[in-house]
């Protein structure tokens, strides 16, 4: 690179600049995909159908190209911008060793004097200017955005393909629920004391009858008794029973809680201009001394380990009630569905949390790789090799506990709400249900969805957050 406000690295950038230019590159993607949305949807209602599968191949482009486009026309202009040197030096990322290395190759690399002219930024290094964004760093950003785009789709894969794994394991207990020993085991007309059944023994210990013990019970409950075969046989019983299925049906829960978890992971995937700040915040206070990618990285398994203890939590009230609600119970006790176990009655909350934390998670993972590839391990952005193996095994921990434990968890209990999901139908029905809402709204008027419909999407999810 020639010249040295051209030549500055990623690490030798301020973070406020590296903030600044992705949340423009984000900002302009971001409207770039509303504005083709919206002529989408213009398209369709004009009955324009050759411009529609036109605009869904535009709309099929990769959208890591998308940002490295905006990140090119970005790049052309941060690169000419000048800034102070004083500012130019503030919020660094790496120690000030670095900085004053960098000081002197942005003085005198190449030869260039201190009163030179930067022949591709045009600021005046003499006159303490620096480009507010090097073409090198935006060429190192364009990498990492590359990586970004690359592993998250191998991360949402071994995500999606945990969470299938392990209710995969589930199948045998729906098959259970076909033969004859289940049949006599659970006669509906078959009086028993509640706190005698399965479901209620394992729930209602001395532990689980104090608020404060609870929650420390549920929070070591979600490493060794996520779900356990009582637990996923009663919450099924519930949910066949109350639901308009009809208590003797053959419905196979098992493959219902798959498609549900199926349509969970089409919020999981998207990235919401939420998590985009987030990101940003990130990049934002990643300065040298702050200590900020070790801090950060403890937020992901706090959050998870929050969310799987209220999910548990959730499962024992469900067993409490049931115990205060009868002495004698017929069959298999029925667990009461209702949204108010959730936060703010909001089973969405539970959903984006869960997002957020895998999005925080995985970003951090790979924030390390692409810091490992251009940088090397022993880069100024790793202050300590200690925490860096500390950082990368609560990332591997988390993603295995959001997973393979929490989110099938989720799918499960999230069953128990008011509102039944639609994926409760199979494929073709459940379109031919969203068909006839859209009819049903446009006769009245084209007005919204009301707000009392019997399901629940994942946009409602994501929403309710």
């Amino acid at each position: 690179m020639a010249g040295g406000s051209s030549g500055r690295k990623m690490d030798q950038t301020p973070s406020w600049a590296v903030a600044t230019v992705c949340t423009v590159i984000i900002i302009i993607s971001l409207l770039l995909e509303k504005g083709l949305h919206r002529i989408g949807k213009w398209f369709s209602d004009k009955h324009k159908r050759a411009m529609v599968e036109a605009l869904g191949k535009i709309k099929d482009v990769d959208d890591s190209r998308v940002h490295l486009l905006v990140a090119d026309v970005c790049g052309d202009y941060a690169d000419k911008i000048c800034v102070p040197l004083s500012a130019g030096n503030t919020m660094l990322p790496c120690p000030s060793g670095k900085r004053s290395q960098a000081k002197k190759e942005a003085e005198g690399s190449c030869g260039i004097s201190r009163s030179a002219w930067s022949p591709r930024g045009g600021c005046w290094l003499g006159q303490g200017k620096v480009a507010f964004m090097s073409a090198y760093a935006i060429h190192q950003l364009h990498i990492f955005i590359f990586f970004l785009a690359i592993f998250h789709l191998l991360y949402t894969a071994a995500t999606m393909a945990l969470g299938r794994a392990k209710i995969r394991r589930w199948k045998e207990w729906e098959r259970e629920t076909s033969s004859l020993d289940y049949e006599f085991s659970n006669d509906p007309s078959r009086f028993r004391f509640a706190h005698e059944t399965s479901f209620v023994r394992q729930h209602t210990s001395f532990w689980d009858r104090i608020p404060f013990l609870l929650y420390i019970v549920s929070f070591f409950r979600q490493f060794f008794w996520s779900v356990r075969k009582a637990d996923y046989l009663t919450m099924r019983h519930g949910f066949i029973s109350v639901n308009p299925l009809g208590p003797g049906t053959r419905f196979d829960f098992q493959k219902y809680i798959k498609r549900s978890l199926e349509d969970d992971f089409v919020v999981i995937v998207s990235i919401s201009p939420i998590l985009w700040a987030s990101a940003v915040i990130f990049l934002l206070i990643n300065v040298h001394g702050w200590h900020t990618l070790f801090w950060i990285s403890l937020v992901p398994p706090v959050i998870i380990l929050v969310v799987g203890t209220k999910l548990q939590a959730i499962i024992t009230w469900m067993a409490l009630e049931i115990k205060e609600r009868h002495v004698v119970v017929q069959g298999i006790p029925v667990v009461q569905l209702s949204d108010h176990h959730f936060w703010f009655g909001k089973p969405g909350l539970v959903l984006f949390l869960i997002h957020f934390t895998l999005f925080q998670n995985g970003f951090h993972l790979i924030y390390f790789l692409w810091i490992w590839y251009t940088f090397g391990l022993n880069s100024c952005f790793h202050e300590s090799f200690g925490l860096v193996i500390a950082r990368v095994a609560i990332g591997v921990s988390v993603q295995i506990l959001c997973s393979y434990v929490t989110l099938p968890i989720y799918a499960l209990v999230s069953q128990m709400g008011s509102r039944m999901k639609r994926t409760v139908f199979d494929e073709q029905a459940a379109k031919a249900i969203t068909n006839w809402q859209k009819l049903a709204r446009k006769r009245r008027g084209g007005g919204k969805s009301s707000t009392h419909s019997p399901f629940r999407t994942p946009t409602e999810s994501r929403s309710g957050a």
